[in-house]
């Protein structure tokens, strides 16, 4: 795969897990002002032995959690009607993703592992509505996280399924 330079908030990368199925990160959001510098994806429920397409994508979910009613970091009316339009079940709370925190230094050690596919325009502060993260800065544990445990780990911490469709920007 070629080696990724510079990560954007939407972009989305695509890896393979030690299953040997390709799985999937979204960028929900990059600090790059000042040192240390770092990444925070949350993980697409994509779990397949191909290379994903953008249509596969979009008809993907990510991990998260409708649990705020206000909070620092409020969506706009017009994005929470977008989010509410797929998923009416959380309203009135907003949406959060699960957080995988990479430090870029240790990201750029193994980016050959990943592959960009697109970037979205996503709603801002997706990762800050969330309720949790995890460090994600060895390549080893990436890729047998992904492998075994990923679905136990989100379902123990709470987190469930949300359609991407709920927070690409128009």
């Amino acid at each position: 795969m070629e080696k990724i330079k510079v990560v954007n908030q939407g972009d989305i990368l695509t890896f393979i897990a030690a299953d040997g199925n390709y799985k999937v990160f979204l960028c929900t959001s990059t600090y790059k002002e000042r040192s240390p510098h770092f990444f925070i994806f949350t993980a697409l429920t994509y779990d397949n032995k191909k290379q994903p397409t953008i249509e596969d994508i979009e008809e993907s979910s990510f991990f998260g959690i409708g649990n705020r009613k206000n909070s620092y970091f409020s969506y706009s009316d017009k994005e929470l009607e977008q989010i509410w339009a797929v998923h009416p079940e959380i309203i009135p709370y907003q949406l959060g993703s699960y957080g995988f925190f990479i430090q870029r230094k240790n990201f750029m050690k193994f980016r050959e592992n990943f592959k960009f596919i697109c970037n979205f325009k996503i709603l801002d502060n997706l990762d800050k509505n969330g309720n949790g993260s995890i460090n994600s800065d060895d390549w080893n544990y990436l890729k047998e996280f992904f492998n075994e445990k990923l679905n136990t780990v989100m379902l123990d911490r709470g987190q469930k399924t949300f359609k991407i469709k709920s927070i690409i920007q128009k």
